[in-house]
């Protein structure tokens, strides 16, 4: 296993949201307390900025922030539907190959959820709750953040504050293995490269002291990690319709 920065210090906010476009070999990401969309090339290294986005404060923090949030499902005639309600922080979203089950993360109460899907209409049903990390040491185990699936339907984890991802059996709940980062704020991941073999991992800069950035100076970058042994699916794309307003 390796880890390294493909893009040093990406961002000064918050970097998320990242996904692997097949269809150019680029790496996808948000920054989303710029309002924009990051592209990156790592062919070539270049990268560019694209448009978008809103969120709300944690107030007082993200443990104790009222929960106003929900997870919703666009349907492909673009009408919007919610589908849980009193979420704290929408996150994590992954699917079986089989598109039976869905993985869905609350960063709040610090849990990750399963789901029954049926793909034909998009509703889930019998929640419950696979991997629990309330009131366990938070430098240890972090905020579950953002997640991907890899082809053998374990999940991968961001964990926020803790530094690291975290590769979950979902049947059982347990820690496989886990990837240290050398960062703090550790926000999201997702299969890339070729041969969706390689973990791109986003952070956050945001709220840090100038003492944490001193002990991780490398915390806001995008990293990549190779060697792992599993692969990804290829993401998956909206083919709907988009209604303005």
């Amino acid at each position: 296993m390796a880890v390294e920065c493909v893009i040093k210090n990406a961002t000064s906010t918050v970097g998320e949201g990242p996904h692997w476009d097949d269809m150019t070999n680029t790496l996808l990401y948000v920054e989303h307390q710029e309002n924009a969309i990051h592209r990156f090339n790592p062919e070539t290294s270049v990268g560019d900025k694209i448009i978008l986005g809103t969120m709300g404060p944690y107030d007082p923090d993200v443990e104790n922030m009222p929960k106003i949030g929900s997870l919703y499902c666009l349907d492909l005639d673009g009408s919007l539907h919610t589908m849980v309600k009193d979420v704290g922080i929408s996150n994590g979203l992954a699917w079986t190959s089989d598109e039976k089950t869905m993985y869905y993360i609350d960063s709040t109460p610090r849990k990750i959820y399963r789901y029954d899907y049926d793909v034909t209409t998009g509703q889930i049903s019998n929640q419950k709750v696979i991997v629990d990390h309330a009131g366990k040491p938070l430098l240890d185990f972090g905020f579950p953040d953002g997640m991907t699936i890899d082809t053998e339907g374990k999940l991968w984890v961001a964990c926020f504050v803790a530094s690291k991802v975290v590769q979950y059996d979902p049947q059982t709940g347990k820690q496989l293995q886990a990837v240290n980062i050398p960062a703090l704020g550790i926000t999201s991941c997702c299969f890339g490269g070729k041969n969706l073999d390689e973990l791109y991992v986003t952070c956050s800069a945001h709220e840090f002291s100038k003492e944490e950035f001193e002990k991780y100076p490398m915390t806001g970058s995008v990293f990549r990690v190779k060697g792992l042994g599993v692969k990804g699916f290829k993401a998956q794309i909206y083919e709907g319709e988009i209604k303005e307003g």
